[in-house]
């Protein structure tokens, strides 16, 4: 008897916002989960080299208004896509994947 598919959250959305769902077969370990993994892992390092750059930024006082309101668009972005990470590995987590 086969396993039942298995599904993931992928770390992006579809251009209309959509969530994107990866249903594979068996253990779900795929070369488009492995790519998915390092999407994540991509997200997560480019999230701490931007909070780096808004301590600095916040720090030196010296940053227009303009250059803040797309730091707080970036960090809010970054948010989402940790947010959309850590779901799905919590997700993967209780399913015991």
């Amino acid at each position: 008897m086969s396993e039942p598919p298995t599904t993931r959250l992928l770390p992006w959305v579809s251009p209309d916002g959509k969530t994107c769902i990866l249903l594979s077969e068996g253990s779900g370990e795929s070369g488009f989960s492995r790519v998915a993994d390092r999407m994540e892992d991509v997200q997560l390092e480019m999230a701490d080299g931007l909070l780096d750059h808004a301590a600095d930024m916040l720090g030196d006082g010296t940053a227009t208004d303009r250059q803040l309101r797309f730091l707080g668009e970036q960090l809010s972005a970054a948010l989402r896509d940790v947010r959309r990470v850590a779901g799905s590995r919590g997700e993967r987590l209780s399913a015991g994947g």
